[in-house]
């Protein structure tokens, strides 16, 4: 998704701010050039700093912060950081992830198993736990949690990635239910697999698995989940929260 993009929303994110954890590519970096061109303003966090101002160029972000969402302290710097240059955080998209090892369980690395388990699920609490208060404060939020169909069905070969994604899931429903009432939404997406540069992480055999899963018979495209991210993250969300979003065509149907 370009700076460039035409939204068919136009102004729906005026007045918003967003943190977009991932930021620096794939659907972190559409999902941040929609609410921009939908009038929002976005921070941008990754990990990839050269990445991340080559985004922040393109998509016009307020802010930037080069960080590993797995660093506790580091997140809580950066959430602070954030909210003082934006004004305020509405909108939190954690979208910061990494696939792992492709091997069995018996034989999955136990420091690769601890890395993933780290970014993909510490990281989104971090981040849900220190960007909360802020949203409370100003009596609005919309929290987007990247979980993953792994995260439902499980992927062999992917026992950390599907473990972490079905962490994500579950805290994104605790964290929907304590938040119910009080102006803050909290959903998370479950997107099959979709082009994008992760998968560079992958065996081409993966992919090719993952691919012979989806009913539609094909990967999806970035701006696919991104326009469901944004959706989730906008007003118009407004009677959901606690639950999944799904954007896998046709391979999770519940």
């Amino acid at each position: 998704m370009s700076a460039t993009y035409a939204s068919p929303y136009l102004g729906r994110f005026t007045g918003r701010t967003a943190v977009i954890t991932g930021g620096a590519s794939g659907l972190g970096r559409a999902v941040a050039a929609r609410i921009v061109a939908e009038g929002g303003r976005v921070a941008l966090w990754d990990l990839d700093a050269d990445g991340l101002k080559e985004a922040a160029a393109q998509v016009g972000a307020s802010h930037v912060e080069a960080l590993d969402v797995s660093d506790q302290a580091a997140v809580a710097a950066a959430a602070k950081a954030s909210n003082a240059a934006l004004g305020k955080i509405d909108i939190l998209v954690a979208s910061a992830g990494i696939t792992g090892a492709t091997v069995p369980v018996h034989e999955f690395p136990l420091d690769n198993w601890r890395r993933v388990i780290d970014i993909n699920l510490n990281g989104v609490f971090y981040c849900c736990r220190e960007i909360v208060p802020f949203m409370l404060a100003g009596g609005y939020g919309r929290i987007v949690n990247v979980a993953s169909v792994a995260g439902k069905e499980g992927n062999p070969n992917a026992s950390a990635y599907s473990a972490s994604k079905a962490g994500v899931i579950g805290l994104t429903k605790s964290l929907g239910k304590e938040l119910a009432t009080l102006g803050v939404i909290a959903n998370s997406l479950t997107p099959a697999t979709f082009e994008s540069p992760i998968l560079e992480q992958l065996p081409r055999s993966q992919v090719d698995y993952m691919r012979g899963k989806i009913p539609m018979g094909r990967l999806g495209e970035v701006d696919e989940s991104a326009a469901m991210v944004c959706f989730m993250a906008s007003q118009e969300c407004s009677f959901t929260t606690a639950s999944t979003f799904d954007t896998s065509g046709g391979r999770t149907t519940y």
